[in-house]
């Protein structure tokens, strides 16, 4: 998409707009400015983000209204997009975007092109009686969550700023400080997107966003014959890879719902998430989750169901429904085995396993086994393999409430370990996570006007895999007098 675009003489925080959502696709967004904020200041500013896109982080910093909403920098195009989505297994047709605006997508000096977007920026027509805002909590939550993602190695939208509106917001907790985040991605094209057009039958629509979609994410595609079904392959392979890697960290998205599921791959929307610590399958986080559908061991299940609700969207563009009924049938009864093969890649990959054996993956379901109802947690029992692969178990044996299962399981591991096991182990499991009592004291410190736990934490999450003095208290569970941890949606 970015073909004939010559970008302009740098402005000031070096933004080079070339805005195609706005340009091919009218009818599927609002024009809507973001709200003026009446007391910008920047927050927090990601200078490596900036850095990458080719922005000029001392321009972007004297231009606190560009992240709290309102101003918007030379070039930017707010708009906000229309897109629908299964929530829960309801089916809204309309949602959009209700308290986001794209202002523009940038364009990199590599050529990438990056969607740049406000949340937390005020109402919109798709806004269905909320205020359009958002608190400082959640929006830093945001920023702490994507960023340790991109740390960990994990496709996301990233965070580029967080500003205070200078205004207050009313949630049930009562008046909270005001904040938008500034989001980046490669695209927020969603499953839902695709929805929206294909609920109303509006099929020239539908194709039109379809196409932009392969465009942007798969050029190779651009006017091949078959290429919807090409792309829901496409599609179905970065989303399986995505939740796999979600799998192998413990992590929980909370609220996979259609509209949240995007054709990119990337990990989006970063509300009711958390890590888990110690292992349970049946995880969950959310405060609305009260049948468990978001549930950690559920996810590659919901991976499939919402693929489902993908395939019914490109089916009119199809040609012959029957024909296309049986071919997506097909795919469909497919994803279940190509999620597994990148479960067991990850799988591999964390137990350091030399090569692949048709025995993997009752190994690494054995682990598991031997984790499930120990109280082990997730992260530091991948961690100290590293200890054990070296003949000392004392600390991945301390982390069981009974290690008979572990003990019976550790020599069937170390007949299958590469040559490097115990670099390997500790090069691709993390110390750090975003460990959640210390998120939450981080953002309640920072809702009281102190960012030195916020800041301290996000130095450790953005650099997950290091061994260094100093980072213990870090790398451990919650105490046990935290509780149960939940998490909000729509904050």
């Amino acid at each position: 998409m970015t073909q004939g675009f010559q970008p302009s003489a740098a402005l000031t925080g070096g933004f080079r707009f070339d805005n195609s959502w706005h340009r091919d696709l009218p009818g599927t967004y609002v024009e809507q400015a973001p709200d003026t904020a009446p007391a910008p200041q920047l927050l927090v500013l990601n200078h490596r983000l900036a850095a990458a896109l080719g922005l000029e982080a001392e321009g972007l910093a004297q231009n606190p209204g560009w992240f709290a909403g309102g101003a918007v920098p030379e070039g930017a195009a707010p708009i906000a997009l229309a897109y629908a989505g299964h929530q829960f297994g309801g089916f809204s047709p309309q949602l959009g975007d209700g308290r986001a605006h794209l202002i523009g997508e940038h364009i990199a000096p590599d050529g990438q092109r990056w969607d740049i977007q406000l949340k937390g920026s005020g109402r919109t027509p798709f806004s269905r009686g909320g205020d359009g805002k958002a608190a400082l909590g959640p929006m830093l939550r945001e920023y702490l969550i994507s960023e340790a993602m991109a740390a960990l190695g994990v496709p996301t939208t990233r965070s580029l700023a967080v500003a205070l509106t200078g205004e207050d917001v009313r949630r049930e907790a009562g008046r909270l400080p005001g904040a938008v985040v500034t989001r980046v991605a490669a695209s927020h094209l969603r499953v839902g997107t695709l929805q929206f057009w294909a609920a109303r039958g509006d099929h020239d629509a539908l194709a039109r966003v379809v196409d932009y979609a392969i465009a942007r994410h798969d050029p190779d595609l651009v006017g091949q014959d078959g290429r919807q079904l090409a792309f829901f392959d496409r599609v179905t392979a970065r989303q399986a890879r995505l939740v796999a890697a979600w799998m192998g960290l413990g992590f929980v998205h909370g609220v996979l719902n259609t509209d949240n599921v995007a054709l990119s791959g990337e990990t989006i929307d970063y509300g009711p998430c958390a890590f888990m610590e110690a292992y349970a399958p049946g995880t969950v986080f959310s405060s609305i989750d009260h049948q468990g559908r978001y549930a950690y061991a559920n996810q590659p299940h919901i991976l499939a169901w919402n693929l489902a609700k993908l395939a019914e969207s490109l089916l009119p563009l199809m040609g012959d429904a029957e024909a296309a009924v049986q071919v997506l049938n097909d795919r469909l009864s497919g994803v279940a085995d190509l999620y597994q093969a990148e479960w067991l890649a990850v799988m591999r990959h964390k137990l350091a396993l030399n090569g692949a054996q048709d025995g993997d993956a009752d190994l690494a379901k054995g682990f598991l086994a031997a984790m499930e109802g120990q109280g082990a947690d997730w992260t530091l029992a991948f961690r100290r393999l590293a200890e054990a692969e070296t003949g000392d178990t004392t600390p991945l044996r301390a982390l069981f409430a009974d290690s008979t299962t572990l003990d019976l399981w550790l020599p069937l591991w170390r007949a299958r370990l590469r040559p490097d096991a115990t670099a390997h182990l500790r090069a691709v499991n993390p110390l750090v996570i975003p460990r959640n009592h210390m998120v939450e004291a981080a953002l309640q410190a920072a809702e009281q006007g102190d960012l030195t736990p916020f800041t301290a934490l996000l130095v450790q999450v953005t650099d997950p895999y290091t061994d260094q003095p100093g980072r213990e208290a870090f790398a451990l569970p919650a105490p046990s007098g935290f509780g149960d941890y939940v998490t909000f949606c729509g904050t």
